[in-house]
């Protein structure tokens, strides 16, 4: 049961997320004993997917998907799976990554399962834990087809070193037109800071910032940690901080190793979306905020005095330390 990767980059380059997968692939052929191919598409160098264990690379170089589409993504990804006839086909739990993996899905007649926390509880038959629910419990999903597509929950497995020789491969598969009844108009991009998908940490903050030009203790927290800058729903709702920002079941998912919500009282929809995340910290000046609830630290008190003490000690910390 050979197996296929979908490498995600962004401007040439791998996404964090590449290099879990991969890391995951190399451990499931180990088990099989059986090799790892990556599809690439408009990626640069290649070669660092080796130290995680992928002995092959597909590379694919087409302006046409300079842009992404769904479609011809999941295309170029069912193609490269029928060249190399593999039976298992692994994708991230990106966003882009998850519009694709149930066209991948349907294109090669495999079984799909999305949200993957580990590594197969069985391979014959063939069954991985996911989650469900909202995260809020687990269920052992078998697939009996041939070909398997899964896509791995971000943050689920970690990245481990596991060097292979790497074989580079240009592969041209057949881009049809067809595949691009939707058209990228533009792309809105958060530059200069950590984004929500790469990051370790994750700071976020809701309505009880009380405005925008409060901002700034958050982003400073956020810059000393390394860490990423999300916000609640209401605040993109309100114009304060941008949609890209917007973290929860209805925004962007976050499986970080650590979540510090500051002033959010924690609607479902929002824990909903980060309950994955390994850590939980919450400052609230409400000792009654549902947030609590799913903590694994809590601090009850007014931010504007806690949050500029964190950073006074975390600086602190970090000029001892380094």
């Amino acid at each position: 049961m050979s197996i296929l990767i979908y490498a995600e980059s962004a401007e040439g380059k791998f996404k964090k997320v590449a290099f879990e997968l991969a890391s995951y692939a190399k451990k499931v052929a180990a088990d099989l004993g059986t090799t790892v191919t990556a599809v690439t598409v408009n990626t640069g160098d290649v070669s660092e997917l080796s130290k995680y264990g992928v002995d092959k690379v597909l590379k694919v170089n087409s302006d046409k998907l300079a842009g992404f589409t769904a479609k011809a993504y999941a295309d170029v990804i069912k193609q490269a799976a029928q060249k190399e006839s593999v039976q298992l086909v692994l994708l991230s739990s990106t966003t882009d990554s998850l519009y694709v993996a149930p066209l991948v899905a349907v294109a090669l007649k495999a079984g799909f399962a999305s949200n993957v926390v580990g590594l197969p509880v069985s391979t014959s038959p063939f069954q991985v834990k996911r989650n469900a629910f909202s995260n809020k419990a687990f269920n052992i999903t078998e697939i009996s087809t041939e070909v398997k597509v899964l896509s791995l929950a971000k943050n689920s497995y970690g990245i481990f070193e596991n060097a292979a020789t790497l074989a580079e491969e240009d592969f041209n598969p057949t881009i049809d037109d067809a595949d691009f009844g939707v058209k990228v108009q533009s792309v809105e991009k958060a530059s200069g800071k950590v984004t929500i998908a790469d990051a370790d940490i994750v700071v976020s903050a809701g309505r009880g910032l009380k405005g925008p030009e409060n901002w700034s203790m958050i982003e400073e927290l956020a810059s000393v940690l390394g860490a990423a800058t999300a916000c609640s729903k209401p605040v993109s709702d309100l114009g304060w901080r941008p949609h890209s920002e917007h973290v929860g079941q209805t925004g962007k998912p976050v499986a970080t190793n650590l979540y510090i919500a500051i002033g959010i009282s924690g609607a479902i929809q929002h824990i909903a979306g980060i309950n994955s995340s390994k850590v939980k910290v919450v400052i609230n000046t409400d000792p009654e905020a549902p947030f609590f609830k799913v903590a694994d630290y809590g601090v009850v008190g007014d931010a504007f005095e806690i949050v500029p003490k964190l950073i006074e000690k975390f600086k602190a910390f970090k000029a001892q330390n380094t």
